[in-house]
């Protein structure tokens, strides 16, 4: 097991930066040449790492990596808490269409707390509550260093979870009902998938800003206990699929006006019945596909009803120019989880019980709230 360890050791990687395995040990080795001559470096941390793609279960494992020293610009970072996001776990398999080399350090947001700043850092010090943003592989270590441009400085009343997870799932809402129209007041739109991180948090948004919102559950048991859940986040009107099985879906809307905007991140039939609630030049934004099944249009939707198809990944939008707008944007939304206008589930994990939360997030023991790996417990 030793030897396991020391060689797990000469593998590692450079904290969350996507790096080759010849580049984290050149780095280490420069570290250590130099060690005499460096003011600061990080302490040794804990880090989930992978060397291949491939279920993550199977490929990943916990392992030590030494201390890196911390250059004039950079920020060592201990990490507080991050989440385990699906797209994490695509990563992990090799399946998503941006993600680091191997081997590599999991995850991709998360808060941490500044332990320490280089000579030349400005606007960061010791204490400080930071956030990579835009967000940055390498989350899942207790300690990062990485350049000041990364981190985000916010407000140390945030709640740590919140604080964790704002900037994938809230940004991603915030982002769509910004992005394709300009709703006012009294508006609609209408979503799939309403029991989703995103999802709850688009009626959450859509109630704070006066717009309606309807929404569309699968049928499953308990879903009277979803309907009231969603209700008491500011939900509008709700149905579950088979409900939807009717010729006229706006007669079920009563004095709710046709959604100019719909989301969906499921697909097949799901998306479908988007479409189907949808007024004339409506544009419907798809950002998953849970069901896997595609998206199938009928011809009169296009000529009769002008209807667009639109896509939004946040990833992309992160990597243009307006990249560090979306600070000013989760300013705003982690303002709000501290309002309490802005909630949905968690579980805290500790970083031992690592595995477990792993299990909990690939479904094996069914649907589980968001897991956040608390690295402090």
């Amino acid at each position: 097991m030793a030897s396991l360890v020391r060689s797990a050791t000469l593998r590692a990687l450079k904290p969350l930066c996507n790096v080759t395995l010849n580049d984290a040990v050149l780095r280490r080795s420069q570290t250590l040449s130099v060690r005499a001559f460096s003011t600061t470096l990080s302490p040794p941390s804990k880090a989930v790492v992978y060397e291949q793609h491939g279920p993550p279960d199977r490929v990943t494992r916990v392992i030590e990596l030494p201390p890196v020293e911390v250059k004039e610009n950079d920020v060592c970072v201990k990490m507080l808490a991050a989440p385990i996001n699906p797209s994490d776990i695509n990563r992990i398999e090799g399946v998503y269409p941006v993600r680091p080399q191997v081997p590599a350090v999991g995850g991709y947001e998360g808060v941490g707390e500044v332990q320490s700043v280089g000579s030349a850092v400005k606007g960061l010090s010791p204490g400080d509550l930071v956030i990579p943003s835009p967000p940055s592989f390498g989350t899942w270590q207790t300690y990062i260093v990485k350049d000041q441009s990364v981190w985000h400085k916010i407000n140390k009343d945030s709640p740590l979870e919140y604080a964790a997870t704002v900037t994938v799932n809230p940004l991603t809402a915030l982002r769509m009902l910004e992005e394709f129209t300009t709703l006012k007041k009294g508006d609609a739109i209408v979503q799939n998938g309403a029991t989703s991180i995103v999802g709850q948090c688009i009626i959450q948004l859509a109630q704070h800003r006066g717009i309606h919102n309807i929404n569309i559950i699968r049928d499953r048991a308990g879903s009277d206990e979803v309907k009231e859940k969603l209700k008491n986040l500011g939900a509008d009107e709700m149905f579950t699929e088979s409900q939807l099985e009717v010729k006229n879906v706006k007669g079920l809307l009563g004095g709710i006006p046709e959604p100019s905007l719909g989301f969906n991140c499921v697909g097949g039939n799901a998306a479908s019945l988007v479409l189907k609630f949808l007024g004339r030049g409506g544009t419907m934004v798809t950002y998953g596909g849970m069901s896997k099944k595609p998206i199938t249009v009928s011809t009169s939707s296009f000529i009769f009803k002008d209807l667009s198809l639109r896509g939004f990944w946040l990833q992309k939008w992160m990597s243009t120019e307006k990249a560090f707008e979306c600070r000013v944007l989760i300013d705003h939304l982690l303002d709000l989880a501290r309002e309490g206008k802005l909630k949905y589930e968690m579980e805290l994990v500790p970083f031992d019980k690592f595995s477990a939360a792993l299990d909990n997030a690939l479904g094996k023991q069914g649907s589980q709230p968001k897991q956040v790996i608390n690295f402090q417990l």
